[in-house]
């Protein structure tokens, strides 16, 4: 894929955050956008403000769709393919967040997570095949770095983004036959609407954690995961600093639970019950 002028893409998770800012980018380059997210309103205004920067031309579709909804997914995002005429690409992009000891943390806020993280990925990605094998399209999913590694207080964000590795590892396999590319992005802690919302109340072990990867700008993400896909990457990990500290995950596991417990170890203060 040599540039985006003129693909039809539908993104997840597209009224906010990395969702948003891949959106403004890929209008600037000429995409046409299909935004998905659960608030219609969230998504007017989104649309208005991409128009407005980048002219009353460009082409968005919405679709007010909470992932988490199989019968949903199949519903709106075919009627959303249908009134943009066909897909290009589909970025999973929605997610959730949520922090704390895992023993701490309800059995219902581990399946909420997995619901949006994992099954979202499932039902918009299932939903959409037929058109992508149309197409001869690809499918882009947004992990973690968490999704390579164990992170303190993500105990439900880590288990969905390693399966949701695990998955796109697979749809790789099984997809590449039938013409649909798949990649995987893995970005680091970057700056956005949930993370602020998280510093609210995150535990100190937590922040010293994923501050070892210091946070990046949402830009640097944008920028390095466009380029992945325009390569044809499988792993994308934008930013310089996460990708070696990917490799040292993957090549060097020992020093980097050396590192992380040092790091842990100098502020721990554990769980409260």
């Amino acid at each position: 894929m040599r540039d985006f002028s003129g693909r039809r893409i539908v993104i997840t998770g597209g009224s906010s955050g990395l969702g948003l800012a891949l959106a403004t980018e890929l209008a600037q380059q000429g995409a046409h956008l299909g935004l998905v997210a659960r608030n219609s309103q969230n998504l007017d205004q989104v649309t208005r403000d991409i128009k407005q920067k980048h002219g009353s031309g460009t082409l968005i579709e919405t679709a007010a769709v909470d992932v988490s909804d199989e019968a949903a997914c199949q519903r709106e995002l075919n009627l959303l393919v249908a009134r943009l005429g066909g897909i290009d690409m589909l970025i999973n992009c929605a997610g959730i967040l949520r922090e704390g000891h895992f023993q701490e943390l309800s059995t219902q806020t581990f399946r909420d997570v997995m619901d949006i993280n994992l099954f979202g990925v499932l039902n918009a990605s299932r939903a959409l095949l037929p058109a992508l094998r149309t197409s001869q399209g690809r499918i882009v999913n947004i992990a973690s770095i968490g999704g390579l590694t164990g992170v303190f207080g993500y105990a439900p964000y880590c288990a969905s983004k390693h399966a949701l590795v695990g998955l796109t590892e697979t749809m790789r396999c099984e997809l590449k036959p039938q013409g649909i590319r798949v990649q995987l992005v893995c970005p680091p802690e970057f700056d956005s609407p949930m993370v602020e919302a998280l510093d609210k109340y995150r535990t100190p072990e937590n922040k010293a954690h994923t501050l070892t990867i210091p946070k990046h700008d949402v830009q640097t993400i944008v920028r390095g995961t466009l380029k992945g896909i325009k390569r044809g990457s499988f792993l994308i990990v934008p930013g310089t600093m996460a990708w070696m500290a990917s490799l040292g995950m993957r090549h060097f596991p020992r020093i980097q639970h050396w590192v992380v417990d040092r790091v842990i170890a100098s502020v721990y203060k554990g769980p409260q019950k």
